[in-house]
C-alpha cells in the first residue's frame, strides 16, 4: 500500500467511527450538549463532514455543489457544531456520507503532490499539497472522534471503537467502579500530599 491509500484508508477509518457514535442513540442524546461549550456528538459529526468539504474540495479547485449556510461568513458563530431542531439526524449523515464521496473523488483524482490553496489560512502557510491536507484530515477527524469517544461514554456507557474492541480492557461494570475509585483515592492522596507541604512550587 503507499502513501495516499494508507492515508485514504485511515482517514475512511475514522469517518466510519466518527458516524458509529450515533448508532442506536435517540433524538435527545445524540444532539445533546454535554460540555460547558456546548459539544455534541451530532454536531461533531456535521462539523467534520463540513470542513472536509473545505479542505477536500475548494482547496484543491473543485468546490462541492452544495450550500452550507451555517459556514457562511454572516453565521453564527459555532454553527457547524450543533443542529437545530428542524436539522434532522437523516440530514446530516447525508452530508456525512455525500462529503466523503467528494472527498474519496478528489483524492483518487489526485497525486499526492497536487497543490492547492487553505484560503482561510495565513497567506504565509496557506499554498499546500494533497498530501499534507490528507494528513490534516486524518488528524482532525480523530481529534473530534476522541471527542465523541467520551460524549458516548458519558451518555451510556458505550467505550472503544466497537463491541469487543481489544484496545479496552475487559471489565465488569463493577470491576470498572472498582477501577474508577482506586484511580480517584490516588488523586486525592496526591492533592493531600502536596496540600501538607506549604511552599511546594512555589518560585524561589
Amino acid at each position: 500500500m503507499d502513501d495516499k491509500a494508507t492515508l485514504h484508508s485511515y482517514l475512511r477509518t475514522r469517518r466510519a467511527n466518527l458516524l458509529a457514535k450515533l448508532d442506536g442513540l435517540d433524538e435527545y442524546d445524540a444532539r445533546r450538549p454535554l460540555t460547558p461549550t456546548g459539544t455534541n456528538l451530532l454536531g461533531l459529526v456535521k462539523h467534520v463532514a463540513s470542513v472536509e468539504l473545505g479542505y477536500l474540495g475548494e482547496v484543491f479547485g473543485r468546490p462541492a455543489p452544495m450550500d452550507l449556510p451555517w459556514l457562511d461568513d454572516d453565521a453564527e458563530p459555532d454553527a457547524d457544531l450543533w443542529a437545530p431542531a428542524d436539522e434532522t439526524r437523516e440530514q446530516i449523515i447525508e452530508l456525512h456520507h455525500f462529503s466523503a464521496a467528494h472527498s474519496d473523488a478528489t483524492i483518487d483524482a489526485l497525486p499526492l503532490d497536487a497543490p492547492g490553496v487553505v484560503p482561510w489560512w495565513p497567506e504565509e502557510r496557506r499554498h499546500v499539497s494533497l498530501h499534507q491536507i490528507l494528513v490534516h484530515m486524518c488528524v482532525e477527524t480523530a481529534h473530534h472522534l476522541g471527542h465523541a469517544d467520551i460524549l458516548r461514554e458519558l451518555i451510556d456507557g458505550s467505550a472503544g471503537q466497537r463491541p469487543g474492541d481489544p484496545n479496552l480492557t475487559t471489565r465488569t461494570s463493577e470491576e470498572w467502579a472498582a477501577h474508577c475509585a482506586r484511580i480517584d483515592a490516588a488523586a486525592r492522596a496526591a492533592a493531600d500530599r502536596v496540600r501538607e507541604r506549604p511552599g511546594e512550587g512555589d518560585e524561589k
